[in-house]
């Protein structure tokens, strides 16, 4: 059988039950909420909202479109005209490939807060995730990286790495 894309499988979801993740680095800022707004109101909801179906809790955890929902939760024209539900795609996997698609999905068309790129990096590090992983995943390159590991300012983030030996205490040389 061959792959079918999340995307060809859109359910109908009740608000309700679509809450956000607690890991999205992405913020929009008031006038592209407003043109948001303005384009759902306009053209109607065109893109699916991402999420993970967490089956034991019978929730849809968001991995793409937060800002989507929250226009849909947030304005009660938008709310009543979509019955109080939204088109939702859903992608199963663990919580570090949700992460990767979040921020792919982010990056591929906004900014980030760099203190939530920082804890997601380091959440990333703290499950096992490596610098090539991390770059791999979430199309960064190792500058970036060691920028927004040095922001957390966690030595752990360091461990295990080569450091230039140039210098050495006490030396007199």
């Amino acid at each position: 059988m061959s792959y079918k894309s999340p995307v060809y499988q859109i359910r109908r979801v009740p608000i309700e039950k679509i809450v956000p993740n607690d890991y999205n680095p992405n913020h929009v800022a008031a006038p592209e909420m407003k043109l948001l707004y303005d384009s759902i109101l306009n053209d109607g909801y065109t893109m699916p909202i991402v999420c993970y179906y967490d089956e034991e809790n019978d929730l849809y955890i968001i991995v793409d479109g937060f800002h989507r929902w929250q226009v849909c939760r947030d304005y009660k024209d938008i709310y009543e005209r979509e019955e109080g539900c939204l088109p939702v795609s859903v992608i199963d996997k663990p919580l570090d490939q949700r992460m990767a698609s979040t921020i792919r999905h982010n990056r591929a068309r906004g900014s980030h807060d760099v203190d939530l790129m920082s804890n997601i990096i380091r959440e990333l590090h703290e499950i096992g995730r490596s610098d090539e992983w991390i770059s791999q995943h979430l199309g960064m390159d190792k500058d970036e990286i060691l920028r927004l590991k040095q922001i957390t300012g966690l030595a752990a983030l360091f461990k295990n790495k080569e450091f230039s030996k140039s210098w050495i205490v006490g030396d007199d040389e």
